[in-house]
């Protein structure tokens, strides 16, 4: 019985050492899709961990490539390892949802965009909890060519096993997103580029503006509420409904952004901006 059990576990190491490259594939291909600042190692530690499970609970007489079979597994396990890195909590984007309406009807009211003091007096809190709270949601925003918006580790990652259709929604709502950066207006467009694609200080930004730090955050801010309902305009009316324009000049300037971002471009411009496979083509 104990040799039995000592071949049993021989097969188990022999099948782990040979499917290691398994786990740095998956990684790599996880890693294309995630923010920069998530740990390789990290991810590596818990796909060999699956890896190990996998060649325990596998069974050979069900007819599945244990590739196929681990694979599965050590997906799972590296998602699970980005939910946890996803620490943004509910409470936290509660408050930067009450953040937003609040800075979006004094927009309408104001007839520009409101000073963090404002917002502050709206909600009835200080200015430092409006930027620590601006900070944790920004900590767990997601700006990227893969895709970006205030996002979880699932709305991060897609499945390998996406279908042709899924991927091409997806594909589809990356050039919107590309589309849109295109067309905020100039100073909006800076601190995106400048703040989310080349990831340069705040206060280099600060400094090409002519502006201060608190200002940047403020029209970075402004930007994020722009992009989000200029895209829902498009691609998810339903939600866009739920946050009509007020009336006004401010209105006005929105709806002709958002008509920019439909001329921007074509569907089969929009797919050009990626791959197949969902990665971003060099322009």
């Amino acid at each position: 019985m104990t040799g039995e059990t000592s071949a049993t576990e021989r097969r188990g190491e022999d099948i782990v050492r040979a499917n290691m490259p398994l786990v740095g594939h998956l990684v790599r291909e996880m890693l294309a899709r995630v923010p920069a600042h998530v740990n390789r190692d990290d991810l590596l530690s818990a796909g060999y961990a699956a890896l190990v499970a996998a060649a325990r609970g596998f069974d050979a007489e069900r007819g599945v490539p244990f590739p196929r079979f681990a694979a599965t597994r050590i997906r799972g396990a590296l998602l699970d390892e980005l939910r946890g890195l996803d620490w943004a909590s509910r409470s936290v984007r509660q408050r930067a949802r009450r953040t937003d309406s609040a800075r979006e009807e004094l927009m309408a009211e104001l007839g520009r965009t409101p000073t963090v003091q404002e917002v502050a007096e709206r909600l009835g809190c200080t200015v430092e909890d409006i930027e620590a709270a601006e900070d944790d949601v920004h900590r767990a925003t997601v700006f990227s060519l893969q895709g970006f918006a205030t996002a979880t580790a699932d709305d991060v990652v897609t499945e390998p096993g996406a279908g042709p259709e899924e991927m091409l929604l997806r594909r589809e709502r990356l050039g919107y997103l590309r589309n849109a950066v295109d067309v905020l207006p100039e100073r909006l467009r800076a601190v995106v580029q400048g703040y989310f694609f080349e990831e340069r200080p705040m206060a280099d930004i600060a400094a090409d503006l002519g502006v201060s730090e608190s200002r940047v955050s403020q029209l970075r801010a402004e930007a994020l509420v722009l992009l989000r309902d200029g895209l829902n305009t498009h691609l998810e009316p339903s939600l866009a409904a739920q946050n009509p324009p007020k009336e006004g000049c401010v209105a006005r300037r929105r709806a002709a952004y958002y008509d920019r971002i439909a001329s921007r471009g074509t569907l089969r411009s929009r797919l050009a901006m990626t791959s197949p496979e969902g990665l971003p083509v060099a322009a």
